[in-house]
């Protein structure tokens, strides 16, 4: 694949605005370009989530083993316009950078997988059973990830690859926290502030669950030693109706950035539990929801499948790739829950200006990125 016809799909893709949203146009698109190669085997499949957003997933060559590579095709907002210099969805090129929002997190990556699986197609040279899982919802909480694991569509690989940008391919992130995001609702009975004695004060029952649980959660205390140890934050807060009044109502979300060290079932358990014990007081009204829990994603930095990414990235950029861990959670979070047991990993093309105004990607790491993983994957299977 020439280099101007691989910068026309990453323009196409970032120029589809897919902001939480519209994730079908890009889907329909990439799945355009793998269409011509049905008569080589080619299966293309589109797993819909919402009107206007599909996974995709599509599969190339032969064989018992499976690569997997993946990258999401939903985009932050762009924030206020004012502060870009360019429109955010027409892809613009200055000084060798692709401007536009998604050019770093993640449609470089994306493309540049969908690129390097078009390349072995032109040249009829697949190495053997490649799989893309391009995916809905990433930014919002990895329910495109959840649902095509859930499908079971994730369950036959052998190995993943997400194409995240990891500091322009110089690091291999291979293990991440995971996150539980949570909101407690306290219930109160309301009462004039001169007779409490006659309410509920759902403020106080609901402080008393934020002081417990935290104090509950730091006992957890082993630590990763890549990551460190499990966080825990209060991140919102609110409640009450007016100043002389007893408050009826309450509530509060937090975070918690979990470690392979302690599943989310752990978390779930020490909540929950608080939960029921508070309810078993007089008066008390609490309830929790867990909004899109996301497991930690366990790895070894010592792996085949590191070592291997490490050696093809020696030989195309000149470079070793360094391990690391990650804090945040990824679609590799919802990948773990897979049938399958297989390494996952992170490495892609961008820079660190994803979810920032001005967003970019060099032209050059883009390239590199294609024949990366074009390489890694003839190498994979021993070609």
């Amino acid at each position: 694949m020439d280099q101007a016809h691989a910068e026309e799909i990453l323009k196409k893709v970032i120029a589809i605005p897919t902001v939480n949203d519209n994730e079908k146009e890009v889907a329909d698109y990439l799945a355009s370009l793998f269409a011509p190669y049905e008569d080589q085997g080619v299966t293309i499949e589109e797993l819909v989530y919402s009107p206007g957003r599909s996974n995709l997933i599509v599969t190339i060559g032969e064989g018992e083993t499976t690569l997997g590579f993946s990258g999401h095709q939903d985009v932050v907002d762009p924030g206020d316009l004012a502060d870009w210099d360019t429109d955010p969805f027409v892809p613009t090129i200055k000084e060798g950078r692709l401007i536009g929002r998604g050019a770093s997190d993640m449609k470089s990556g994306l493309a540049a997988v969908v690129c390097a699986m078009l390349a072995m197609l032109e040249e009829k040279k697949v190495p053997g059973k490649i799989k893309l899982i391009a995916t809905v919802g990433e930014e919002s909480g990895e329910y495109g990830a959840a649902q095509v694991t859930d499908a079971g569509l994730a369950g036959d690989l052998s190995a993943l690859v997400i194409a995240e940008p990891t500091d322009g391919m110089r690091q291999i992130c291979y293990t991440s926290k995971g996150v539980v995001d949570y909101h407690v609702t306290s219930k109160g009975i309301a009462a004039h502030s001169s007779r409490p004695h006659e309410g509920e004060d759902a403020i106080a029952h609901l402080l008393e669950f934020a002081n417990e649980v935290q104090a509950r959660l730091a006992r957890l205390d082993k630590k990763d030693p890549v990551l460190g140890k499990l966080t825990s934050l209060i991140t919102l807060i609110k409640g009450g109706e007016q100043i002389n009044s007893v408050p009826s109502q309450a509530g509060l979300s937090g975070n918690i950035r979990t470690i392979p060290g302690y599943t989310n079932q752990v978390i779930f358990e020490v909540i929950d539990g608080l939960i029921a014990e508070l309810n078993a007081k007089p008066g008390y009204q609490l309830s929790v929801d867990y909004i899109y829990p996301e497991e930690p994603m366990p790895g070894d930095a010592h792996s085949p499948l590191v070592q291997l990414l490490q050696k093809v990235g020696l030989e195309v950029f000149g470079h070793t790739l360094t391990p690391v861990g990650g804090t945040g959670a990824s679609d590799g979070s919802e990948f773990v829950r897979a049938k399958g047991d297989y390494p996952i990993v992170m490495v892609g093309p961008g820079s660190d200006s994803q979810h920032q105004p001005n967003e970019w990607v060099s032209l050059a790491a883009y390239h590199q990125a294609i024949a990366f993983y074009q390489q890694f994957a003839n190498e994979f299977f021993g070609k």
